[in-house]
């Protein structure tokens, strides 16, 4: 196999890769809390054919070189702010700047997640949609006939009998120095790795740490028109390098026909 055959395929293989991140962008458009993904790409290993000489004239010219291909290099989270669709439902929190959601997870384990469409267990707790309990944990009475969550995360409900609001307990968010770092479990949920950095906590809207909106949930931040565009850039990059291919291959049929 010539080089340039080699060249061009880690050329496909790397726009095919490109074409699956958009692809997931695009699915999760509608996914609450979801962080839209980027490819990154790097030159791979040279073949210096001649290193820098000096010509005649005294003066020095550079080394020649061909490259043989692309490799992905990266792929990153880019976790800016979605923007907050207003729901008017009671138990689902929008965070507006940095933080995110406790919960506990079946091994015991602590995820992360921007998602806060919470409901209720048939015990009283606060709960994710598939079931992972709120940390730290929080509890409705059965009697409550409202629910208030304020920016800095305090959740009060009035009684049915006397109609006095009561605090039962606050919002707590966790932060990261590098939230890109964070491992994707699937299920809006992350988990903490070593990239992350440890995890600091604190309550909505103090030391750094975003608000929280009541009735309202963070969109996804994939904007359809880049991802499109991206996607239409990637397709003519992969056909680009499908026809040096076909040129690669017709070059050497030629040069078979010659030796016979």
């Amino acid at each position: 196999m010539t080089p340039g055959l080699r060249t061009s395929a880690s050329g496909m293989i790397a726009q095919q890769k490109r074409v699956d991140v958009i692809a997931n962008n695009l699915a999760n458009v509608n996914t609450t809390g979801f962080k839209r993904s980027r490819t990154h790409f790097e030159d791979v290993l040279y073949e210096t054919i001649q290193g820098p000489r000096r010509t005649a004239s005294e003066a020095v010219v550079g080394a020649m070189q061909i490259g043989h291909g692309v490799r992905l290099a990266a792929i990153t989270r880019v976790d800016s702010q979605g923007g907050a669709e207003i729901t008017g439902r009671p138990l689902d929190v929008a965070i507006e700047g940095e933080g995110f959601f406790q919960v506990e997870l079946p091994d015991g384990t602590i995820g992360y997640t921007r998602d806060g469409s919470f409901t209720l267990a048939d015990t009283g707790q606060l709960v994710t949609n598939a079931g992972h309990v709120l940390v730290p944990g929080i509890v409705l009475p059965p009697d409550a006939t409202a629910v208030t969550i304020s920016d800095t995360g305090m959740v009060s409900v009035t009684n049915q009998a006397d109609g006095i609001t009561i605090e039962v307990g606050r919002l707590e968010l966790a932060r990261f120095a590098n939230p890109s770092g964070l491992m994707a479990l699937g299920g809006n949920l992350f988990g903490e790795s070593i990239a992350s950095g440890h995890v600091a906590l604190g309550y909505p809207n103090e030391d750094g740490f975003g608000r929280v909106l009541q009735g309202a949930l963070e969109a996804s931040n994939v904007e359809i028109v880049q991802e499109m565009t991206d996607m239409i850039a990637a397709q003519r990059a992969y056909e680009i390098n499908a026809r040096a291919i076909r040129a690669a291959e017709d070059m050497m049929r030629s040069l078979d026909d010659l030796i016979r």
